[in-house]
C-alpha cells in the first residue's frame, strides 16, 4: 500500500500560477475580436495542458460544467501526471469571456487547489452571495438581512456614515430591486457586467478597490472560487444555494448536498488550506492587463496562500512562443 502524499502548498504554488499565466497568455489573442467562445477554448486547453504536467493527482471540483457539457476540464475529470498528492481543483479557464471579446476590464483566468475534499462540490446553479473584506467580528452582515440591513450594519462596524459604503452588484435585471433599496440607502454602486469572482475579491482590498461589499446572485462554482480568493486575502463570504427548477435541484442532489437552504460560509465553502492563482487578462481594479510587445509578451499574476497569507504579484515578461 503507497503512503499518502501531503498537500505541498509552497511546492505546488509557482506551478499554478504558471497554469494561470500560461491560460491568460493563450487566450489574450482573442481580446477585443468578439468571439467568446474561441477565447475560452484557448484558455481551456492552455490551462488544461499546463495541469496535465504538474506531479498531482487532481480531480476538478469546480469547472466547465458537466461531462456531458464539457470536453475539457469537467467536474470529476482527474489531472495531473498522477503522481505526488490528492488534490481538489477549482478552476474557470476564462472568468469573463465577454469581457475579453469586448476587450472590457477585469477578465481573469483563475485557479485554486486545495487537498482532496476541501472544497464544495457547488453545482451549476445559482448562489445568492454576500462578502466583506477583513477586519470586522463575525456576523457583522448576513444573508438573513436586507440590503439596507446589510449597509447600515457595514458602516456601523466601520465608524462611517452609509454614504461611505460602496457595494459592487453583478448588473442584471434579477437585482434591480435590491440596487434600489442600496441606494436609497445612500451607498454608492459599482455596477459590474460580468466577472463576480472578480467582484468579490475586490471586498478584500477596499483601500485599492474602493469596494467594501459584494451582494447578489451569480454561478454557485464561482462562488466556491471567490471563498478559496477570500480564504486567503482574508475577509468574510457567506453563499446559500438558489433553484429555480428540479432539474437544478437534482443537479445538488447528484453532488451530494442534501440541506438545499444552508447558509454556506467562506470557510465551509473551502475547508481547508488553499492556495490560489489569478493572472490579469484586460485588466482592471485588481491586475493589469496583458502586455504584447515585439518578441515578448507580459502578465502579472496574483498568487497566495491562506496556511501563510502571502499574497504575490507576479509579472512574468516571456518570449513570444516559449
Amino acid at each position: 500500500m503507497s503512503t499518502p502524499v501531503d498537500f505541498n502548498d509552497r511546492m505546488l504554488s509557482l506551478g499554478l500560477a504558471r497554469v494561470a499565466e500560461q491560460a491568460a497568455i493563450a487566450s489574450a489573442e482573442w481580446i477585443g475580436r468578439g468571439n467568446e467562445k474561441a477565447a475560452d477554448q484557448a484558455a481551456v486547453n492552455a490551462m488544461r495542458e499546463q495541469l496535465n504536467q504538474l506531479d498531482i493527482k487532481g480531480v476538478v471540483v469546480i469547472g466547465e460544467g458537466e461531462r456531458d457539457e464539457a470536453p475539457m476540464l469537467y467536474i470529476g475529470e482527474e489531472v495531473g501526471t498522477g503522481d505526488g498528492p490528492g488534490v481538489d481543483i477549482a478552476l474557470d479557464p476564462l472568468e469573463g469571456t465577454t469581457l475579453t471579446a469586448k476587450d472590457m476590464p477585469n477578465a481573469l483566468t483563475v485557479i485554486a487547489m486545495g487537498p482532496r475534499g476541501s472544497m464544495l462540490h457547488a453545482p451549476d446553479t445559482y448562489m445568492d452571495k454576500l462578502a466583506i473584506g477583513p477586519g470586522y467580528e463575525d456576523g457583522v452582515v448576513s444573508l438573513d438581512m436586507t440590503a439596507a440591513e446589510r449597509v447600515q450594519a457595514l458602516a456601523a462596524a466601520k465608524g462611517c456614515d452609509a454614504s461611505d459604503i460602496t457595494v459592487c452588484i453583478l448588473e442584471r435585471p434579477r437585482h434591480e430591486a435590491m440596487i434600489a433599496e442600496v441606494r436609497e440607502t445612500g451607498a454608492g454602486i459599482r455596477l459590474i457586467t460580468d466577472g463576480d469572482v472578480a467582484g468579490v475579491m475586490h471586498c478584500a482590498e477596499p483601500e485599492v478597490t474602493g469596494i467594501d461589499m459584494y451582494m447578489g446572485t451569480g454561478g454557485a462554482p464561482e462562488g466556491v472560487l471567490a471563498a478559496a480568493a477570500l480564504k486567503c486575502m482574508g475577509g468574510q463570504m457567506f453563499g446559500r444555494l438558489v433553484f429555480r427548477n428540479d432539474d437544478e435541484k437534482a443537479r445538488a442532489a447528484k453532488a451530494g448536498i442534501t440541506d438545499l437552504d444552508r447558509i454556506y460560509t467562506r470557510d465551509e465553502m473551502v475547508t481547508a488550506d488553499v492556495i490560489f492563482a489569478a493572472t490579469g487578462v484586460t485588466g482592471g481594479s485588481l491586475l493589469p492587463r496583458i502586455m504584447k510587445e515585439p518578441g515578448w509578451t507580459t502578465t502579472e499574476t496574483l498568487l497566495m496562500r491562506s496556511k501563510t497569507g502571502s499574497v504575490r504579484r507576479m509579472s512574468y515578461r516571456n518570449p513570444t512562443g516559449k
